[in-house]
């Protein structure tokens, strides 16, 4: 049976609001990342010229940034559960994983009712995953440079 789109009203009202409040949240999560960890760290490794200390901050930048995504995967979730478009935490959460790494979910599947929200999750994955990769490219450009002049004086 195919949902007709008047059907997928509350689909929208719950995953507009859920995109939105990830973003601002991911966002949010990348500056404190950046105010609290990288800079600190990376001015520490800068005046050793340390190339290990540099891996250390990307290592630990990664890290936190996989905390981030897995918080924003545990929020849809949650809305997964408290609206019983899936059973149980695990398997909502395993779903929301897989949704939002655009990854797939052969054996599992939202109640028909809520099945767009499943698309709307990967497509804030996209911009999630977009922001994180974007985030990280900055890291590399503005830092690889003062690694390279320590190396080379």
């Amino acid at each position: 049976m195919v949902a007709q789109p008047e059907t997928w009203s509350a689909d929208w009202a719950w995953g507009l609001p859920l995109i939105v409040l990830t973003v601002l949240a991911h966002g949010f999560g990348l500056v404190q990342i950046h105010l609290r960890l990288i800079s600190g760290l990376a001015e520490h490794f800068k005046s050793r010229g340390s190339s290990v200390g540099f891996a250390l901050v990307i290592a630990a930048t990664i890290l936190l940034v996989t905390i981030l995504h897995a918080a924003e995967a545990s929020a849809w979730a949650s809305a997964y559960v408290a609206l019983g478009a899936l059973g149980d935490a695990h398997g909502a959460m395993l779903f929301s994983l897989n949704a939002m790494t655009t990854y797939g979910h052969d054996n599992l599947g939202l109640e028909p009712h809520w099945r767009l929200m499943g698309a709307l999750e990967a497509l804030n994955g996209v911009i999630l995953f977009g922001l994180t990769t974007a985030f990280l490219f900055a890291i590399l450009q503005r830092y690889w440079p003062l690694l390279e002049r320590e190396s080379d004086d």
